[in-house]
């Protein structure tokens, strides 16, 4: 495949799953913008800034991708319309708890990284060294943002008990 010097026909399957993941981060994204409009309660102030924090990376990690299928010279998918049908996730509603929220997010931080996985095998496949390394590193922040969420649901369910 020109300047890139990769097969074609292989780069087609690592595309058509980048584009999966693109629409997975575009649902992903406005979850995250949706529930930090709509947190409320005690933890408003810490849930309201790491959601904020993880929808800004979120956006980076958008166009990453965008401009990884078009290095391969292919044209990402870009329409919500088609977001919706090829995503992983759902769209969600506005009024959950704080925890619920959390749980929402880490569900889909588990479907997320399983279309990265996706990504880096097909990309492995036909040896897209550029997408593995991008996705590999997405990988790495994703679980330890997860294991962070993960934390604070531990620690909030365990404050529950407490005033029990």
């Amino acid at each position: 495949m020109g300047y890139l010097n990769l097969d074609k026909e292989k780069i087609t399957l690592t595309v058509e799953e980048l584009n999966v993941l693109l629409a997975d981060y575009h649902l992903y994204y406005q979850k995250l913008r949706n529930f930090h409009w709509n947190i409320i309660g005690k933890s408003f102030f810490d849930l309201h800034e790491k959601f904020e924090e993880m929808y800004n990376d979120a956006v980076l990690k958008i166009d990453d991708i965008a401009e990884r299928v078009l290095t391969l010279r292919f044209q990402p998918t870009s329409n919500y319309s088609d977001y919706l049908e090829i995503s992983n996730l759902s769209e969600s509603k506005s009024e959950f708890t704080d925890t619920q929220m959390v749980e929402i997010l880490l569900e889909d931080h588990g479907k997320i990284l399983n279309q990265m996985r996706k990504v880096v095998k097909v990309a492995d496949d036909a040896d897209d060294e550029g997408t593995i390394d991008l996705i590999g590193a997405y990988i790495r922040e994703l679980e330890k943002t997860s294991w962070m969420l993960d934390a604070w649901i531990m620690k909030t369910k365990q404050t529950h008990k407490e005033i029990k």
